[in-house]
């Protein structure tokens, strides 16, 4: 049984992390075959999501069998740093704040970078607005920044 946890179990969690790349090498397509790998890429998604949730649990029965010495010692290692449930999923916030606003200013300087070239090399003195725009983009990345670093800072 130990086997299967210590072998098994990762090589599983590689594959399904895995799999999202295999449409990636196949090449791009569209139409119903892309609405087909956006499935396959939330399956795998949701799959190592769901991996994450039920490895750690230690109360089932297939996980109390297994012997873990290492355990004990490293959850006392935790309570005396102070390290809990909640810190930990502090650290997730910060991350997740941190993370998710990095990807909404990119979308936003994606999109407002090329239109300010174009008004700029059409007009060069719309240089001024147009960059505001892209500025404006770049700022959702600080305030999400800024989130994390006031979670972090809470704990």
């Amino acid at each position: 049984m130990s086997v299967l946890f210590t072998f098994v179990t990762p090589a599983l969690i590689t594959a399904l992390l895995m799999m999202p790349l295999v449409p990636v090498m196949r090449g791009c397509c569209t139409g119903k075959k892309a609405r087909g790998r956006v499935v396959y890429n939330l399956c795998a998604f949701f799959g190592v999501a769901a991996l994450m949730v039920l490895l750690p649990v230690g109360d089932l029965p297939v996980f109390a069998a297994i012997p873990d010495a290492g355990a004990a010692a490293a959850a006392a290692a935790g309570a005396a740093a102070g390290l809990t449930t909640g810190s930990g999923l502090a650290y997730l916030a910060a991350a997740a704040a941190a993370g998710m606003s990095a990807i909404g200013a990119g979308i936003a300087v994606a999109s407002a970078a090329p239109a300010a070239i174009g008004a700029t090399s059409e007009d060069p003195k719309a240089f001024g607005k147009a960059i505001i725009f892209v500025v404006l983009g770049e700022g959702v990345a600080i305030y999400g920044l800024l989130v994390a670093i006031l979670i972090i800072n809470k704990l």
